[in-house]
């Protein structure tokens, strides 16, 4: 009888051993977030292949500090910029940044956080090319990432300023294109633009003008439509701003370069 009952008892055991593992598994699955990015955005995110190719950043240490401040682990998944708004209404990942922009394109698949940092948008060229205006792209080859608001302003200039417009999925490649010869001019952002050209003294780059006006860049965290996480990313992020993380981040990865 003894046995019996000690067998039941062990049994019982095992039950609850695996319940509370089970319900441990289950709440480790909800305390991860997974943050989608396009890793070929220096100093927003890149990958660091002298470290093991870890993907590092601003967007990087940003994510990694709210997501602690919300008691979430993160995980990070790389992929083309172009991808991204889909990855996120398809449900692959739960947030994504990679110095994006909120636009009201944008707005209609995605909401969006406040904003984080204030870009703007500029010619990257070889020194020695002429070029330091939009006007003087007139039926260069000009490089653009897919998917971009640098691609929409291209596109747009284009009408009355006529330009052989490239649409690549990564940035580095535009660069590396350029540096070939096979490019004139690349459309990208200041930050991203002088991570190239403070290393590279062959490369210069200049304000993109239109109208008069220079073109800033909004940069925020994308959500799925109704996701309750943009709320808590944004009370998170304010927090972070007051008690000065995120300008020693800011300067971590941009003022200092």
């Amino acid at each position: 009888m003894v046995k019996k009952l000690s067998l039941v008892l062990m049994a019982l055991l095992l039950i609850v051993l695996s319940a509370c593992s089970s319900s441990s598994s289950s709440s480790d699955k909800k305390k991860t977030i997974v943050m989608g990015t396009s890793a070929d955005y220096p100093p927003f995110e890149s990958v660091d292949t002298a470290n093991g190719n870890k993907i590092v950043g601003f967007d990087i240490d940003l994510a990694k500090a709210v997501a602690k401040e919300l008691g979430y682990k993160l995980e990070i998944k790389n992929q083309d910029f172009s991808g991204l708004i889909a990855a996120l209404g398809s449900k692959k990942v739960d947030f994504v940044m990679a110095g994006m922009v909120d636009t009201p394109d944008r707005r209609k698949q995605v909401d969006f956080s406040k904003t984080y940092y204030q870009s703007f948008q500029v010619i990257l060229t070889r020194k020695g090319t002429n070029i330091k205006t939009m006007e003087d792209l007139k039926n260069k080859k000009v490089g653009v990432q897919l998917g971009t608001t640098q691609e929409t302003l291209a596109k747009k200039v284009s009408k009355t300023i006529p330009m052989k417009i490239q649409t690549w999925d990564k940035l580095n490649e535009m660069v590396e294109a350029m540096r070939a010869g096979k490019l004139d001019a690349i459309v990208t952002v200041d930050t991203v633009a002088y991570g190239y050209t403070s290393k590279d003294k062959t490369f210069q780059q200049f304000n993109a003008v239109v109208d008069g006006k220079t073109q800033y860049d909004p940069i925020s965290a994308a959500f799925p439509k109704n996701s309750k996480l943009a709320a808590q990313f944004d009370k998170a992020l304010q927090k972070l701003a007051k008690n000065g993380t995120k300008d020693k981040l800011v300067n971590k990865w941009i003022k200092n370069q």
